[in-house]
């Protein structure tokens, strides 16, 4: 698959949930204190993500 989250630990040893497309990083989320915070943040973008607006706010 092409695309895929991973749960990673950042520098300051928190669990941080990463979004990857074709082996590169498009967003990542804050740091959590604990593995459910990040599984809990990757199922809240699966559930609320697919019907999110988009919003351009640039002055073409």
């Amino acid at each position: 698959m092409a695309h895929r989250f991973e749960i990673r630990r950042n520098k300051a040893g928190e669990f941080v949930a990463y979004f990857c497309f074709n082996n590169e990083t498009i967003f990542w989320t804050e740091g959590y204190s604990s593995k459910s915070g990040a599984k809990n943040a990757i199922e809240s973008i699966l559930k609320n993500g697919p019907g999110a607006e988009v919003v351009d706010t640039t002055a073409d």
